[in-house]
């Protein structure tokens, strides 16, 4: 019974966090990006000063929540694990990564240069190259948040099999995976730059990924 209260208790946790995280990242793509396009200059740093590094605590720390909890449900399973857990929760921790190790190194850079403009200071010229970098791993992390949802559900509702069943097509999936990673970190955002292509991009990830643990 205690640790029955306990799986639930770190699934809870999970969910709750979880949706604080994605939620947020949902914002910064589909709402705040789209807002920053077309704000004057004094809004997007005054946004910058006080609205963004608000938002990004809640964001990071609620990915952290997220990962760690999730950590604790995979040990919980263990080997019972389906394959759908293992690629969901590698796409997981690469989000997670990209957060904690690129996002918000980079966006801390450019709100301390907005702040720095906003109290009459002058720009940190290293916040244009900060930027592009924060806005790839972001919209890399809306990209794989889609088919990473699919796989959460899957793993309970439309499990593909075990991992020993499907071992082939873990493998090309993480190899698929790892390839945008990559480019997260040393690519452009290409076909992920518009929400509409993000969205299309992960859905089009989300077949590709599902069908493979499906059919090969």
């Amino acid at each position: 019974m205690e640790l029955a209260f306990f799986d639930y208790l770190m699934k809870w946790g999970h969910f709750l966090a979880g949706i604080t995280w994605i939620g947020l990242l949902y914002y910064f793509n589909f709402v705040q990006t789209e807002y920053f396009k077309e704000a004057d200059g004094d809004a997007r740093v005054d946004a910058f000063s006080k609205l963004v590094p608000r938002a990004l605590w809640w964001f990071r720390w609620g990915a952290m929540l997220t990962f760690l909890t999730g950590v604790v449900m995979l040990g919980l399973r263990g080997a019972s694990s389906t394959a759908d857990i293992i690629v969901g929760a590698v796409l997981g921790t690469l989000m997670f990564l990209n957060v904690w190790l690129i996002i918000w190194p980079n966006q801390k850079i450019v709100i301390a240069s907005n702040q720095a403009l906003a109290g009459g200071g002058e720009a940190d010229p290293a916040a244009a190259g900060a930027a592009p970098k924060a806005a790839l791993a972001s919209r890399t992390n809306t990209l794989f948040s889609i088919p990473m949802l699919w796989f959460m559900g899957s793993s309970a509702h439309l499990p593909s099999g075990s991992i020993s069943a499907n071992t082939t097509a873990i493998i090309i999936a993480l190899v698929i995976i790892a390839a945008l990673e990559l480019n997260a970190i040393f690519g452009k955002q290409g076909p992920i730059t518009t929400v509409r292509g993000v969205i299309s991009s992960g859905i089009g990830l989300t077949v590709v990924l599902g069908g493979l643990l499906w059919y090969v």
